[in-house]
């Protein structure tokens, strides 16, 4: 006689799901992605790093990527489309962060950076009262899956110079401009 059947499956199958689609920016290639209401993930599509911060998104929510556009997404697409035209300054949005308390507490401090201003990593150490964790906190710069709404963008050395930025250097010399060049109507390719 044969054992009894499962319902499902598969019993370790994730119900929770990622809604997840790409956009094209001015600036490069960006995939958004959705938990419920809020956004997850808005990183840049380059090698290697798209698919190891969305393992590490889908780990933290205990989730799996669908690809399908939501209201939610809709939204994102439409405020970073208003962002590039320089018709907003600030996202509505909400976000989710995922990463470790620490990596939290760095993306909520970038949230606090003014449209068009920028912070050296050690005053953002600082900033976060972690003065002597630099190289930590610019790790968790690095980490930071919400790229542009969660400005990362805006952290500089401490001499002022552009350093690593997931998107590239173009990329963040681009948002930068886009932020602080009065002349400009939007950025374009």
């Amino acid at each position: 006689m044969p054992g009894p059947l499962l319902s499902d499956p598969n019993p370790f199958a994730k119900a929770a799901m990622i809604s997840v689609v790409g956009y094209t920016s001015p600036v490069g290639r960006l995939l958004l992605g959705a938990f419920g209401d809020e956004i997850c993930l808005c990183d840049w599509m380059t090698e290697n790093r798209c698919e190891r911060v969305g393992n590490r998104v889908c780990q933290a929510l205990n989730a799996d990527f669908e690809e399908r556009l939501t209201p939610s997404l809709q939204t994102c697409m439409t405020e970073l489309d208003e962002y590039f035209s320089k018709k907003r300054t600030a996202f509505d949005i909400p976000v989710i962060l995922t990463g470790t308390e620490f990596q939290r507490r760095v993306w909520s401090a970038l949230l606090t950076i003014p449209f068009g201003t920028t912070i050296s990593y050690g005053a953002l150490a600082s900033r976060i009262g972690s003065p002597a964790s630099v190289r930590a906190v610019a790790n968790a710069v690095g980490a930071n899956p919400i790229s542009i709404l969660v400005p990362c963008h805006r952290v500089l050395g401490s001499d002022g110079s552009l350093t690593g930025y997931a998107g590239g250097l173009d990329a963040k010399r681009r948002l930068l401009q886009l932020e602080t060049d009065p002349l400009s109507d939007a950025v374009v390719c």
